[in-house]
């Protein structure tokens, strides 16, 4: 759920500018059916909403409709297009590289490399740009915000380029930039510390007997923490819907009292 959504007072204004968006477009609109729709785009934040409304003043020919706000809502989320969205998981197969993706990416080139293992680049494309689709009509049906994260490469050098230039384009926080290149600047030293390192390059160092029980406990761990988000994240997203549905039943009762008012 985006932690931007709108207030009552703010949905039932929204109504009252799609009315007057779809006025300005020639066209007469029931208080019922902008009220409707304004529900349906009370997940998003009122600049982006507005911003989109505008944007149909402009380059809509013809009447308003939903399909013609959300396409521009959407376009606002800040997520690639497909063929963006390939260079970078395709640049992000080399492990040399340090690239920046989205979550979307991320997951669709889980579906995309076994095919492209196989050196079928065009197959590879064509079941990455299948899932990444489908993941981001996913995500931008619940409203989902867009997560940036970063994916490190071997090469030193191209990873401070990728993560300074990911902070410039305001991808990732100045602080999560600045994180990054510190870690990046701590060398291992010990036999353990390569070894270490070896868990993430792949490189072959043997740890010592206790670093093993260690590894062993850090990955019991990391399994336990990550069952435990799983559930806090399905109660969360249960929660939310039932936040959404209380929201939307209220500012329908809210609208439906003010058209009698207006009626009476």
């Amino acid at each position: 759920m985006n932690t931007s959504e709108m207030n009552d007072a703010q949905v039932a204004g929204l109504a009252s500018a799609i009315i007057a968006t779809a006025e300005a477009m020639g066209q007469e609109m029931n208080p019922g059916t902008a009220a409707m729709m304004a529900e349906d785009l009370c997940a998003y934040s009122v600049p982006v909403v507005r911003a989109a409304l505008k944007a149909c003043r402009l380059e809509v020919k013809g009447r308003l409709c939903m399909a013609d706000i959300l396409q521009r809502v959407q376009s606002y989320d800040g997520r690639p297009g497909k063929d963006e969205a390939w260079s970078i998981a395709l640049t992000g197969s080399d492990e040399f590289e340090t690239v920046v993706m989205t979550a979307e990416i991320r997951q669709a080139m889980v579906a995309a490399q076994p095919v492209l293992s196989r050196r079928d680049v065009v197959g590879a494309r064509m079941a990455f740009n299948s899932a990444y689709e489908r993941l981001v009509s996913a995500a931008r049906a619940e409203a989902k915000p867009t997560t940036w994260s970063v994916s490190l490469g071997l090469d030193p050098a191209r990873r401070v380029t990728a993560i300074e230039s990911a902070v410039r384009m305001q991808l990732i926080t100045q602080q999560a930039g600045t994180q990054y290149l510190a870690d990046l600047r701590i060398p291992p030293i010990t036999a353990d510390g390569q070894a270490i390192a070896g868990l993430i390059t792949g490189s072959a160092a043997e740890p010592s007997p206790h670093l093993r029980e260690k590894l062993a406990e850090v990955r019991q761990i990391v399994d336990a923490a990550k069952a435990r988000q799983r559930r806090e994240r399905l109660k969360k997203a249960q929660a939310d819907r039932v936040d959404t549905y209380l929201r939307k039943r209220k500012v329908r009762v809210a609208i439906a009292v003010a058209q009698r008012k207006e009626s009476s």
